[in-house]
């Protein structure tokens, strides 16, 4: 059977009581389960990862979006993370016999789907993208929810699907097709904002640092602390445990130190053990002494 993850990113992340409720439409969708949730309260947003096949998880994506349209009010909101939209981004990824072109129709749909039910404008990235313009996502999303209305207005933004201004309560949504991507955090023990933004600055690819890294500074307020927040867009060519050394020694250089990281929504299980032969050294590990991996297989 084929398999589909994908992971949408909603605008609430304080009141888990409307996640559950989008967790729970999207869960009604024959064919399609939730794997795993999560909330962000400083950023305010949450994370689902959903699968399904290739005929069920655009009916799964979309009956989110949908209640996120309903539940969802973005004159309202307000959080750490950059965002455009209720549903702010939906990524499709192949797992299993399945290929990125076919991902990448059922972006197009959704798409279509979306804006013509919803009324929401929509726009491609990565893979799906019409433009080299709109691949990168922080691009697309650049100017926030509060500067669609204006970014729109220009030819090279207006919406790959849907109105040419944004949807008042539910603003745009973008999706798109991808490899996996891990969402990697990491704290320090300081609540200075301008360090985490340097320190984001001089390891993301775009400012000279590690390849495929996306990483911004923001705050945490509720702990009184500042994170580097950052998308993992193949952790085989930058692993996890080279960028939190890169973040280590950075953090040095400013008298602060890491005091902790976060993985949010699912992992490849491949990216943990890269980081767990480089920290304990192991020699010769083969990925089928791991117990559970010998359990599945017989």
């Amino acid at each position: 059977m084929s398999i589909i993850q994908c992971v949408p990113n909603f605008s609430e992340g304080r009141d888990e009581s409307v996640v559950k409720e989008i967790v729970e439409s999207i869960n009604a969708v024959e064919g399609v389960k939730v794997l795993d949730y999560s909330l962000d309260a400083d950023h305010n947003r949450s994370v689902v990862t959903l699968v399904g096949s290739k005929e069920s998880i655009l009916d799964g994506a979309f009956e989110g979006a949908k209640k996120a349209s309903e539940l969802i009010d973005m004159t309202k909101h307000s959080g750490e993370h950059p965002r455009m939209g209720a549903t702010d981004v939906i990524p499709f990824i192949p797992i299993k016999d399945v290929t990125m072109e076919e991902c990448v129709e059922i972006a197009q749909k959704l798409g279509a789907k979306i804006s013509d039910e919803l009324n929401i404008p929509v726009f491609l990235y990565e893979n799906a993208a019409s433009a080299s313009h709109r691949k990168n996502l922080a691009k697309v999303r650049k100017g926030e929810y509060e500067g669609l209305e204006e970014k729109m207005k220009e030819d090279k933004w207006k919406a790959d699907f849907g109105p040419d201004t944004p949807n008042k309560k539910s603003g745009a949504t973008a999706v798109g097709a991808r490899m996996p991507l891990i969402a990697f955090n990491v704290n320090l023990n300081t609540n200075d904002l301008s360090i985490a933004k340097k320190i984001a600055k001089n390891v993301r690819l775009g400012g000279g640092g590690l390849h495929s890294v996306k990483a911004m500074g923001v705050e945490l307020k509720e702990r009184d602390i500042v994170q580097v927040s950052m998308n993992m867009v193949n952790y085989k060519k930058t692993p996890l445990y080279r960028v939190t050394e890169l973040i280590k020694a950075e953090a040095k250089r400013w008298g602060v130190s890491v005091i902790g990281t976060e993985v949010i929504g699912l992992v490849p299980q491949e990216a943990l053990i890269d980081s767990l032969e480089y920290y304990m050294g192991i020699e010769d590990f083969e990925k089928n002494q791991i117990l559970e991996n010998r359990l599945y297989q017989d």
